[in-house]
């Protein structure tokens, strides 16, 4: 059984933020047991392009990773030599294709192909067939894709939902036959660094570490922050628009809180856990979430976490007691960030308890093996 890969972006470029850590590392321990893995994406790196071998396999950590040239450098990513080699490889008898993502391309173009040449196809929409995901960015032309093509290609599908939040959200949308949930992967190996912030320390500090985009609440965590009554300060840790950075940076000057932030850019693979750890809590109050792997990563270091109810982990958070949890309005963030402030305590008890509780919880060998079996019953059924 070989299971083919599709992602526009695939690593290093990270700067696609969590699909592309968490396909990377599925990927990784499939290789690990023994599964024939094939990553197929292109060189899609932001505005620029991945420096790395065209059209040629190229093993990443192991894995057999293909490189193509996309035509377009928006989110489309089209990719035409992606699709033919696609075409030519993927055999009905023998394959799996699992897409990850939707609304460009590369994801529905190979949807096509596989339903043509009536080969299973495991997709893992990952956020984007979400209502808030429906409501941003040409949203005409989402809705016309999805009531002429997109229903009846999903339809054929077998959906993979990272969290149960993404699975409520996805089935009022779109007619399924078969769904499974299944976390994303992150990380759990001894060497992450625990977190080594001083909760004594005069300033309370923050980190936001993720893409800047307006779906992650910026705005609204700037409105709250400038209610706060104590001494603190924002790490943001991420890349986006300049534009639209520029937008928060002027927002930032007009509530008089710019002093107290710090724009550090993205962080890197390997310094990132390092990172949250030299931080008391690590914020994300996005607008929608379908899982976010930066939650499980700053718990992981012992670091608690002030996210949005909108936020895939939120569940997850408030029941096992790992942080604060709130509506995704300012007022609210503000009281949320003021507990998380106050209760000392609790910050001690999840930086004690974190760690082992997402090792445990989060097991990437009992992970993999529900991927696999979830590939095994699809071949079996088909």
């Amino acid at each position: 059984m070989k299971i083919i890969h599709i992602i526009p972006a695939y690593k290093p470029a990270y700067c696609y933020g969590g699909p592309t850590q968490s396909v990377s590392f599925l990927c990784e321990n499939l290789v690990k047991n023994e599964l024939q893995i094939e990553v197929l994406t292109t060189t899609a790196n932001g505005k620029y392009e991945l420096n790395v071998p065209r059209n040629t396999p190229v093993f990443i950590n192991g894995v057999k990773t293909y490189y193509f040239r996309r035509i377009s450098k928006d989110h489309s990513h089209f990719s035409p030599k992606l699709l033919f080699n696609l075409y030519q490889k993927a055999d009905a008898k023998t394959t799996i294709i699992h897409i990850h993502s939707w609304w460009n391309l590369v994801s529905i173009l190979s949807c096509i192909i596989a339903k043509l040449k009536k080969i299973p196809v495991v997709l893992s929409p990952r956020g984007m067939l979400s209502p808030y995901s429906f409501g941003t960015g040409n949203t005409t032309i989402k809705y016309l894709l999805h009531q002429h093509i997109g229903k009846e290609l999903i339809r054929y599908c077998h959906l993979h939902c990272t969290s149960e939040q993404e699975r409520r959200e996805l089935l009022p949308i779109q007619q399924v036959q078969h769904i499974s949930t299944i976390p994303n992967m992150i990380d759990t190996r001894p060497h992450i660094p625990l977190n080594n912030s001083n909760f004594d320390d005069a300033s309370f500090k923050m980190i936001f570490l993720s893409r800047i985009d307006p779906k992650k609440g910026l705005e609204k965590l700037f409105y709250a922050l400038n209610l706060l009554d104590y001494k603190w300060t924002l790490t943001i840790a991420g890349d986006g628009l300049e534009t639209y950075i520029k937008v928060l940076k002027e927002l930032a000057g007009e509530l008089r809180i710019a002093d107290k932030i710090n724009w550090t850019g993205p962080a890197t693979n390997s310094n990132k856990y390092a990172l949250i750890a030299q931080h008391h809590l690590l914020v994300l109050f996005s607008h929608n979430e379908n899982f976010a792997n930066v939650i499980l990563e700053s718990l992981i270091t012992g670091t608690p976490v002030a996210i949005s109810e909108d936020v895939g982990l939120a569940k997850y958070v408030k029941a096992n007691e790992l942080g604060w949890v709130a509506p995704a309005n300012h007022i609210k963030i503000a009281s949320a960030l003021k507990a998380a402030h106050h209760n000392k305590a609790k910050r001690q008890n999840i930086k004690t308890i974190a760690p082992s509780l997402i090792k445990e919880h989060y097991n990437q060998v009992l992970l993999t093996q529900q991927y696999i079996n979830l590939y095994q019953q699809i071949r079996e059924k088909h």
